[in-house]
C-alpha cells in the first residue's frame, strides 16, 4: 500500500485561536508503532473545551481529536505480525500527554500511535459506528474494572474475564446521562456485570434504545430532583450501589450523590472536587473517570481489554453509538463542535470522514 507525503489535518493554530484545515506531512511510525489511515473520525466534547478554555494543551498548532476508525497502512519493525499487519481495521484513541500537556490528535487523514493502545474491530461493523467505540469503552471500564493499586476505580471484577459475566446479579447500578455516549455504554457494563435494576436517567424518546442496550427502566431526565428520587425509590428503593453520572455538571451532581448508597460507589466524569468532600462526609466514595488506555496508571487493564473488544463487538455484547456524519470531511469539525457546545446533540456520535477533504 503506497504511502503518501502530505495530507489534510485540522489545525488549532493557537491557544483560544481558530482551526483551520491545512496541507501538513504524513507520519511516519517508530518501532512500536502503527500508521493508520483514518476513515471516521468521531467529535467529543473536549475538543471544543480545549479550544475555548485553554487547557490540557500547551504547545501550538496542534491537532485534536479523540477516537476514529481507520486500516493499517504501516507497521513499525518491532510489531510482532501476530499483533498487527498491513490492512488491519483499526480503533483508536487519539494521543494525549498530560504531563507535557501535548497531543497527536485524530482530525488528520493519517496518525501514528503505539500498537498496544489499537484495537481491531469485526468486519460487521462500519467504519462510521467504530470509531465512537474506544473513549466510550475506556471512560466507561477503566474506572469500573481497574485493580491497580492507586487507582480510581470501583475494582469491579471484569466481564470480559473468565467467571465476570452476571457477577454482580442483584446489585443496583444508574446512569445519569443514559443516552449520551458514555451513559449508552456505562448501561452496556452493567448489564454484562449482571447488575439489576440498571435505571438510566434520559429523554423519554430513547427509552426503548436503551433498554435494548441493557436499562431495565428509564427515567424522564426532565423531573424534578425530588420526582426523580422519587422514581428511584420505586425502582431500587432510592439508593444505589453504583452510579454512573455521565454528565457531571452542577445540576447532576447533588442527583447522583443523593442516589448512591452509603458505601457505595459515585462515577464522574468531570472533577468531583465539588462533591468529593461531601460524598466522605455521607460514607460514599467518588472515582474521577479517566479514559485513556495510554495513562500508565490504566495500562495493567487496557490490554486486556482492547484484546477482548473484537470478539465483544462482534457478538454485539458492546454495541456502539448511533451516528450522525456529517459532510465535507475535516471541514464539517467546527459547525459539529459548534453544536455539542450548545448541547444541540442527543442520542448520537457526530463522524467526520477525513478522506473526504476537500
Amino acid at each position: 500500500m503506497s504511502i503518501p507525503t502530505q495530507q489534510k489535518a485540522l489545525v488549532l493554530e493557537a491557544k483560544f485561536g481558530n482551526f483551520t484545515v491545512q496541507t501538513t506531512d504524513v507520519p511516519r511510525p517508530g518501532p512500536e508503532d502503527l500508521l493508520v489511515k483514518i476513515e471516521a473520525a468521531a467529535l467529543n466534547p473536549a475538543d471544543w473545551k480545549i479550544q475555548t478554555y485553554g487547557i490540557l494543551v500547551n504547545e501550538y498548532p496542534v491537532v485534536l481529536g479523540s477516537d476514529a476508525s481507520g486500516i493499517v497502512i504501516a507497521v513499525g519493525e518491532k510489531v510482532s505480525p501476530e499483533a498487527f499487519a498491513v490492512g488491519d481495521r483499526a480503533i483508536f484513541q487519539g494521543d494525549i500527554d498530560f504531563e507535557k500537556q501535548t497531543t497527536r490528535g485524530t482530525y488528520a487523514e493519517y496518525l501514528t500511535l503505539p500498537h498496544q493502545f489499537v484495537a481491531k474491530f469485526p468486519e460487521n461493523l462500519p467504519f462510521d459506528e467504530a470509531a465512537t467505540v474506544l473513549s466510550g469503552v475506556a471512560t466507561v471500564a477503566l474506572p469500573l474494572y481497574n485493580h491497580v493499586e492507586g487507582a480510581d476505580s470501583v475494582k469491579l471484577f471484569p466481564p470480559w474475564k473468565e467467571g465476570g459475566r452476571g457477577k454482580y446479579a442483584g446489585k443496583s447500578f444508574l446512569v445519569v446521562g443514559g443516552a449520551t455516549s458514555m451513559g449508552q455504554f456505562a448501561i452496556q457494563f452493567a448489564r454484562l456485570s449482571g447488575f439489576s435494576p440498571i435505571v438510566a436517567t434520559a429523554s423519554v424518546h430513547h427509552a426503548a434504545f436503551l433498554k435494548t442496550l441493557g436499562a431495565t427502566h428509564v427515567v424522564d431526565r426532565k423531573l424534578a430532583a425530588g420526582e426523580l428520587q422519587a422514581e428511584f425509590a420505586k425502582i431500587a428503593s432510592g439508593q444505589f450501589d453504583v452510579v454512573y453520572d455521565a454528565v457531571s455538571v452542577a445540576d447532576t451532581f447533588p442527583l447522583s450523590l443523593a442516589a448512591t448508597a452509603p458505601g457505595g460507589h459515585l462515577v464522574v466524569v468531570l472533577s468531583p472536587a465539588e462533591i468529593a468532600e461531601e460524598a466522605k462526609k455521607q460514607g460514599k466514595n467518588v472515582h474521577y473517570a479517566r479514559g485513556l488506555f495510554v495513562l500508565p496508571i490504566n495500562r495493567e487493564v487496557s490490554g486486556p481489554l482492547l484484546a477482548s473488544l473484537p470478539k465483544l463487538l462482534e457478538t454485539g455484547d458492546i454495541k456502539p453509538n448511533r451516528v450522525e456524519v456529517l459532510p465535507g470531511g475535516l471541514n464539517g469539525v467546527v459547525g459539529g463542535l459548534e453544536r455539542l457546545k450548545a448541547n444541540q446533540v442527543s442520542g448520537v456520535k457526530l463522524i467526520v470522514h477525513p478522506q473526504e477533504t476537500a
